[in-house]
């Protein structure tokens, strides 16, 4: 690819990201609600149901990171044909998931939740599949530390638009206009795919082109030999929990900790996705003067500092709640943009770009074992507490409260200091200074 991605570009590519990110808010934040709310299906028994299905689909996922370096090898075409079939099985997973009655009886809580695993690994399958190798795709386009900002940030903006609408469409028109709208959006996000500019495929300070026989065996290994990639991974995973941790609560803390009306949800997820989209911009001026590991250590302390203040929330305070979705969206920007700009850096300085699906697969490993680890520990830990829907015993909430809020700042005050121990100081201290430190095979 030319060193300009331009917005047309940028929109090709990028575009994708919007239905991968609508299904992605019903999936992790919008289902356990639904099943405890609609279905009484008790929150430790669907905690363990989900850490199941979700551990089982991050450890699929360097598996499926092979076959997308394999199909890149092959052809754009390949990647393509296999994003298509991808995207049909996400949807049809999907579906089902939330309409669980087309298959079994919802009463029958056994078969629902049997029923609900299988359908949890066939959605994940397929949406792992499609992700990895569009954010392979990514990678590969090359460019400077700012360039790989530009590519992520189209990604990941027309990812929190999807969100914003994932926020308001089940609410205001209900789950089947929510299942057809994803629908259609994936079906235009394909086609704008297939229409992106194709990856460039040099070692990193060279100009010859890497060829892979569609035969050649990838090493799964590969990424986990890199210092570089090993410890931003660590940082990423616990960061990463930190953010999953809120992200599965936060309908429960607003339904019972600040028992704000329905009609407020879409305005709170809806206010957090819009600031986080608004943000993007920001965050990459912000990356010119103080490089991407320092800017993301930035937006993690603004995290701390705005999760801190909700702790002390309570019944009404809907409205200054308005104000932490607005600020903790706007601190979330660095973590869809930065944290993924500075592995394609990692990819790029190691030459590895023709194994960039290897990287993503550990790098989708990592992200489910985050919402694996926050839905399977959160939900039954607030169960031990005696937190149940609807809850008003002011030990249950307070429970709530800890979960929500400071097991959160807890955990990012860590991944704040590894960052800064395993990341910035490492870069601070070579010969070379940059963004991210060198690895070294």
């Amino acid at each position: 690819m030319s060193s300009s991605f331009g917005p047309l570009d940028g929109l090709r590519y990028g575009l994708l990201g919007l239905p991968l990110a609508f299904v992605a808010l019903p999936l992790y934040v919008l289902l356990p609600n639904h099943y405890a709310r609609a279905f009484g299906v008790p929150l430790a028994t669907l905690g363990a149901v989900l850490l199941g299905a979700r551990l089982l689909d991050a450890l699929i996922d360097p598996l499926l990171g092979r076959l997308g370096d394999r199909l890149h090898a092959r052809s754009p075409q390949a990647v393509l044909g296999a994003g298509a079939i991808a995207a049909a099985v996400l949807l049809l997973g999907f579906g089902l998931l939330f309409f669980p009655q087309l298959l079994v009886d919802p009463t029958r809580h056994g078969a629902l939740l049997a029923a609900a695993a299988v359908l949890l690994a066939v959605t994940y399958a397929g949406y792992s599949m499609l992700s990895i190798s569009h954010q392979s795709w990514g990678a590969m386009l090359g460019g400077d530390a700012l360039q790989r900002g530009r590519i992520v940030g189209w990604r990941e903006g027309m990812g929190l638009l999807g969100v914003v609408l994932a926020s308001v469409v089940p609410t205001l028109a209900g789950l089947p206009a929510m299942v057809g709208l994803f629908g259609l959006l994936l079906a235009i996000g394909w086609m704008f795919w297939t229409r992106a500019p194709r990856p460039v495929r040099a070692h990193a300070g060279a100009g010859a082109t890497v060829t892979i026989a569609p035969h050649a065996a990838v090493d799964l290994r590969l990424p986990l030999r890199r210092p570089a990639f090993r410890r931003l991974l660590a940082v990423f995973v616990l960061n990463g929990i930190a953010s999953a941790v809120p992200a599965t609560l936060v309908l429960f803390f607003v339904q019972d900790r600040l028992r704000a009306s329905a009609a407020l949800e879409p305005a709170f997820l809806g206010l957090y996705f819009v600031v986080a989209a608004a943000s993007i911009p920001a965050w990459l001026r912000i990356v010119r003067r103080w490089g991407l590991a320092r800017s993301w250590l930035g937006g993690m302390c603004m995290s701390v500092a705005v999760f801190a203040w909700a702790g002390a929330m309570g019944a009404g305070d809907a409205v200054p709640f308005l104000v932490v979705c607005a600020l903790s969206g706007f601190a979330i920007g660095s973590d869809l943009v930065l944290p993924g700009a500075l592995l394609a850096g990692i990819i790029a300085e190691a030459g590895d770009q023709p194994y960039a699906g290897a990287y993503f697969g550990w790098w989708n490993f990592a992200t489910k074992l985050n919402l694996a680890v926050a839905a399977g520990l959160a939900l039954p830990l607030l169960g031990l507490a005696g937190y149940v829907p609807g809850a008003r015993e002011p030990g249950a909430l307070q429970a709530l409260s800890l979960a929500y809020c400071l097991l959160p700042c807890v955990l990012k005050v860590i991944a704040g200091v590894s960052l800064w121990v395993l990341v910035i100081r490492p870069a601070s201290g070579a010969a070379s200074p940059a963004p991210v430190p060198k690895a070294v095979p």
